[in-house]
């Protein structure tokens, strides 16, 4: 365990504030007490909460968005990493402006579509951003693994299996403002281990994908966790699960998890917000590693998945290596 963590999060993101929900973990003398999901609220005070709570310890966060950019794009950046191009941004005011047409869309407004039209595909959407082809949208970390299934790239907007609107929201009103402000926040794997960034009043910002927590903590989920029976179902291992990451429930969390998290429509986003604190804290334990592959293009640019192992199925051609 990190010696000088103190709390432990992970928040479920979505474009839409109702489905943000963070689950917390508080560390004890004897391993972490978990607190039942509550709204993310304020994001513009998220990490500032999150700091207070934590009493000067760092704060370990994990959130299921994407943090990073694909290889083919960053290759025609002159930034040197992603937090360079972050800082960047405040030179391209368009950025985050979703794109109604390909005619709107390069390399200063790559998001799309703003809408269904006929015709769209992702192979559009990349020729039209200069790139080679619809794979190249992806970053390895998206990929397919012999795991789990593909996960949606970046810039696509629309859809259920879409990333792009959830990572506008939290880039702008969570990374930027914090980055701009000094907030010591540090995103990982750019600024190194994962649990070398949690040095004291510092927030360690990592990547998660629930699909990858079910199968990192030895879950199997039957059916959707979209159905309140299917959640209900696996409560009993959720809850052996949390007693292996020496994470006690208090009362509210075991009765949110034996009651599969609600009945409602954000009962699945209270589920993945729990599933990804226990990834947090499975890397923190040392059980999953807390580094990102040796390949720069993902140290530097794309990012990766806390905790993964496995590598894609397949991969398209690379750019010329990070930094040549």
């Amino acid at each position: 365990m990190t010696q000088g963590t103190s709390l432990a999060a992970h928040a479920d993101w979505s474009i839409d504030p109702r489905k943000r929900w963070i689950a917390v973990a508080h560390r004890t003398a004897n391993g972490w007490t978990l607190t039942a999901p509550r709204p993310v609220g304020d994001v513009s005070t998220l990490l500032a909460r999150l700091t207070e709570q934590a009493g000067g310890g760092a704060v370990a966060l994990g959130a299921d968005l994407p943090i990073g950019l694909p290889r083919a794009y960053a290759a025609t950046r002159p930034e040197t990493d992603f937090p360079a191009f972050l800082r960047a941004l405040r030179r391209m005011p368009d950025f985050f402006r979703v794109c109604a047409a390909l005619t709107e869309i390069g390399p200063h407004r790559p998001f799309y579509p703003a809408r269904g039209i006929a015709g769209m595909t992702r192979l559009s959407h990349a020729l039209a951003l200069g790139l080679a082809d619809a794979a190249a949208l992806s970053r390895d970390c998206d990929r397919a693994t012999a795991e789990r299934p593909a996960g949606a790239p970046l810039f696509w907007t629309l859809g259920a299996n879409q990333s792009g609107k959830a990572a506008i929201a939290a880039w702008q009103a969570l990374i930027l403002p914090a980055l701009k402000s000094g907030t010591p926040l540090r995103l990982w794997p750019f600024d190194g281990p994962f649990r070398s960034l949690l040095t004291p009043g510092s927030v360690a910002l990592a990547e998660t994908y629930p699909a990858e927590a079910l199968r990192h903590l030895g879950l199997k989920l039957r059916g959707s966790k979209r159905r309140h029976t299917d959640r209900c179902e696996i409560a009993g291992a959720l809850l052996t699960a949390m007693d292996r990451q020496s994470a006690i429930p208090d009362a509210a969390m075991r009765t949110a998890t034996l009651s599969g998290f609600g009945a409602d429509a954000a009962g699945e986003d209270r589920f993945d917000s729990v599933l990804g604190l226990l990834c947090v804290l499975n890397v923190l334990g040392g059980n999953r590693p807390d580094t990102a592959p040796a390949d720069p293009w993902i140290q530097r640019w794309e990012g990766w998945v806390l905790g993964q192992t496995a590598r894609p199925i397949v991969r398209p051609s690379a750019p010329p290596a990070a930094g040549s």
